[in-house]
C-alpha cells in the first residue's frame, strides 16, 4: 500500500526551505566585528573610552517600549528571577501565574522560594483570565504575573484595575509580544516591571538573553545590582579602569549579557517593527486562505484594543473530529513532516508539566504544600486548548503567499487523508518529525 502522509513515506507539500531565523544580516556581522576588536567584551571588562554597547541597548529599549529604565540580563528566565527579587517576593508568598505559559514562569517564582498559583486562561486568547485571578487572590498573593502569549495581549485593563484594586504588583511577561501595543502603548510598560526573552526563537533575539524594563527608579537600581554580583555603573568612567562600582546594597548573581550579544539586539531592534508587520501581511492572507479549510479557525485575534500585534505564532484551533478524531500530537508531527520545519500543540499546562515535578526540585525551594497546589490546581480551559490548538512558528510566516500556500496545502492533505492520520502514534513523543 502506498501511502500519502510524508509522515509515512509519501512526498511532503514541501521540500524547499523556510526563511532562516536568525538572520544573519551584514550589519550585525559589522556590529560583532567591532566588538570583537573594542578591548571590551562585556560590562565587566574595562572602558575605552565610549559607552559600552550593553548600555546603549538598554537605553534603546526603554525608549521603545516607552519606559525610563532597561536592565538587560542573560535570558527571560533571569529577567523574572531579578523581578521578583527586586520587588521582595519569597517565602510565604504567592504569585499567579497563568496555567498555560512556559514552564520558567512558574519556576522563577519557585526559585524565589515563593508559590505559583496557577490560574486558568481565557478561551478566546489563551492569555490569563482576569476573572480567574480574581477569583484566585488570597491574603499571601504577592504579585500578579501576566503573559501575553503566541499572537495575543492579556487584558491589560483588568489587570491594571485589579492590580490597583488589591494593591498588588503587576509583573508582565512580554516574552512573546516584542512591539506589541495595546491602546497604543507598548507592552511591558503596564506593570511595575516587564519582562522579555531575547532567546533564539523570540522576535527580537541574540541567541539568549533578556530585560527588565520599568519606570521605578529604586527599583531599577536593585535591578541592576542584582543581575552585576551587587554593582552598578558607575558616574564617572575612566578609561582602562573598570566601569563598575560596588555599591552593597543588594547581593547579586551575574546576569549580564556580552557586548556581543547586545550589539545583536541592537541590529535587530532596528528591523524589528518591519519584521513584525511582514509577519502580520502573512497572516492576514493565512485568514482568508483557512476559510476553505473545513474544521480549522485561527486563534482570536480581533480586540480592538490590541493596537499593534505581533505574531510569535499563529495559534489554529482545530475541530479534531474533521481531521479522523486524531490527537492534536498527531496533526502536529504530521503536519512538520509535510512542511518540513516543527509545527506543535501549545504548552502542556503547568499542572501537569514534567519539569514542575517536586523530585526535580531543589527541596530547600518548595515544600509539599507548593508541590500539591501546582498539581491540584484545575485548569480546564488550558487542558482543552493543549488538546485542539497547534502552533506554527514565526519564521514561517516569514514566507509570505507561497508559505501560506504550503501551509493550507499540507492541512488540507491531512484532512483528506484523515484515515492515515488514524493509524499514527496519537500521544506526544520527543519529537515533532
Amino acid at each position: 500500500m502506498t501511502h500519502e502522509l510524508a509522515v509515512l513515506g509519501g512526498r511532503p507539500v514541501r521540500d524547499t526551505a523556510w526563511p532562516l531565523w536568525p538572520r544573519a544580516t551584514e550589519t550585525a556581522g559589522r556590529a560583532l566585528a567591532e566588538v570583537l576588536g573594542s578591548g571590551r567584551w562585556t560590562v565587566s571588562g574595562p572602558y575605552q573610552g565610549t559607552e559600552s554597547v550593553e548600555q546603549r541597548f538598554a537605553k534603546a529599549y526603554a525608549s521603545y517600549t516607552g519606559t525610563a529604565y532597561c536592565t538587560p540580563t542573560t535570558a527571560g528566565t533571569t529577567a523574572l528571577t531579578i523581578a521578583l527579587q527586586a520587588l521582595g517576593i519569597g517565602p510565604g508568598d504567592e504569585v499567579l501565574v497563568p496555567g498555560l505559559t512556559w514552564v520558567a514562569c512558574a519556576s522563577a517564582v519557585l526559585f524565589a522560594g515563593a508559590t505559583p498559583v496557577l490560574v486558568d486562561c481565557d478561551p478566546r486568547t489563551l492569555a490569563i483570565s482576569a476573572d480567574a485571578a480574581r477569583a484566585a487572590c488570597t491574603p499571601r498573593t504577592a504579585a500578579i504575573m501576566v503573559v501575553h502569549p503566541f499572537c495575543n495581549l492579556a487584558d491589560l485593563d483588568a489587570f491594571v484595575a485589579l492590580s490597583a484594586e488589591k494593591g498588588l504588583p503587576l509583573i508582565e511577561d512580554s516574552a512573546q509580544a516584542h512591539g506589541a501595543r495595546w491602546r497604543d502603548r507598548p507592552v511591558g510598560s503596564y506593570g511595575v516591571v516587564g519582562c522579555f526573552s531575547m532567546q533564539q526563537s523570540k522576535l527580537l533575539t541574540a541567541g539568549e538573553g533578556g530585560a527588565v524594563v520599568t519606570n521605578d527608579a529604586e527599583l531599577h537600581s536593585k535591578l541592576e545590582q542584582l543581575r552585576l554580583d551587587g554593582r552598578r555603573y558607575g558616574p564617572a568612567p575612566i578609561p582602562g579602569r573598570l566601569e563598575l562600582v560596588e555599591v552593597g546594597a543588594v547581593q547579586g548573581r551575574n546576569f549580564c549579557l556580552t557586548e556581543f550579544q547586545a550589539a545583536l539586539l541592537l541590529d535587530g531592534l532596528v528591523r524589528l517593527d518591519a519584521e513584525n508587520e511582514e509577519r502580520a501581511r502573512t497572516v492576514k492572507v493565512l485568514v482568508d486562505a483557512l476559510r476553505g479549510v473545513p474544521g480549522l479557525s485561527l486563534l482570536a485575534h480581533d480586540d480592538p484594543r490590541v493596537t499593534r500585534r505581533t505574531y510569535y505564532n499563529a495559534v489554529l484551533r482545530f475541530d479534531l473530529a474533521e481531521f479522523g478524531g486524531s490527537s492534536i500530537d498527531a496533526i502536529a508531527s504530521a503536519l512538520s513532516t509535510e512542511l518540513g520545519a516543527q509545527t506543535s500543540p501549545v504548552y502542556i499546562p503547568l499542572n501537569r508539566h514534567p519539569l514542575l515535578r517536586a523530585d526535580l526540585a531543589d527541596s530547600r525551594l518548595r515544600t509539599q504544600a507548593t508541590v500539591d497546589a501546582i498539581s491540584s490546581a484545575r485548569l480546564p480551559v488550558a487542558e482543552e486548548a493543549r488538546r485542539t490548538c497547534l502552533t506554527l512558528p514565526h519564521p514561517l510566516l516569514l514566507a509570505g503567499a507561497d508559505g501560506v500556500a504550503d501551509i493550507v496545502a499540507a492541512l488540507g492533505k491531512l484532512r483528506g487523508h484523515a484515515h492515515e492520520l488514524a493509524g499514527l502514534p496519537q500521544t506526544r513523543s520527543a519529537r515533532a518529525f
